[in-house]
């Protein structure tokens, strides 16, 4: 049966909608199949380390001539690609930070985007759903003066789609500060608006994706 990797990267532990928003998705993909499985890593929760040295950008033949990177480092970076590529679909929780993606998820970005090992000539992971999950404070439409502010899901759909060869699906939910922000106050209804939706996409992709066939 198909198997999920669900990382999650919000600070918020408590009304996070991009967490909200990654559990109905992974709801609906155990309802699809009750066969299914999940790997659920909370990259807030449990932070992963900073590389430990930048010979790990690459993989051990490749490493420049005298690098010695630490062994338990080279050892949790070999754990986190395979807990990868054991996984049929991965979903990313990925609220926009600071105009780009939480520390701690660009940290796992570094550990298993490896040329020769997951990207690059050899990109075992090239066909296999991407689903990012992406709640922003405020709208970055086109025409806006924010427009083209968002640079989490453009760095993700590089990496995972372009590198790693994965068809990318992004689920977003906009002005989640409306309600808090008072100059936001006449984009509240948008804001229901956009997180109702984005529960709905969730939960037809997780259905979708939940009854496909395990990968081989």
């Amino acid at each position: 049966m198909p198997h999920l990797l669900h990382l999650d990267s919000s600070a918020d532990l408590e009304t996070s909608r991009s967490r909200a928003i990654g559990q109905t998705f992974v709801d609906a993909w155990l309802e699809a199949d009750p066969q299914n499985t999940v790997t659920h890593r909370d990259l807030h929760r449990a932070q992963l380390p900073h590389l430990a040295d930048s010979s790990l950008h690459w993989p051990a033949h490749a490493r420049p001539e005298g690098s010695s990177p630490p062994a338990d480092a080279v050892a949790l970076q070999a754990s986190l690609i395979e807990e990868l590529l054991t996984a049929d679909v991965l979903l990313v929780g990925a609220p926009l930070y600071n105009y780009s993606m939480p520390s701690t998820l660009k940290a796992w970005i570094d550990h298993i985007h490896v040329p020769g090992v997951t990207a690059g000539d050899k990109r075992p992971m090239a066909g296999r759903p991407a689903v990012v999950v992406t709640s922003r404070g405020v709208s970055y439409d086109e025409g806006t003066p924010t427009a083209g502010w968002d640079h989490a899901v453009p760095a993700l759909q590089l990496i995972l789609g372009t590198s790693l060869g994965m068809p990318v699906t992004v689920i977003t939910t906009s002005l989640t500060l409306a309600e808090a922000v008072p100059e936001l106050a006449d984009q509240i209804d948008r804001g229901r608006e956009d997180l109702a939706l984005a529960h709905d996409e969730a939960a037809s992709a997780g259905s979708r994706l939940g009854g496909m066939t395990r990968l081989e």
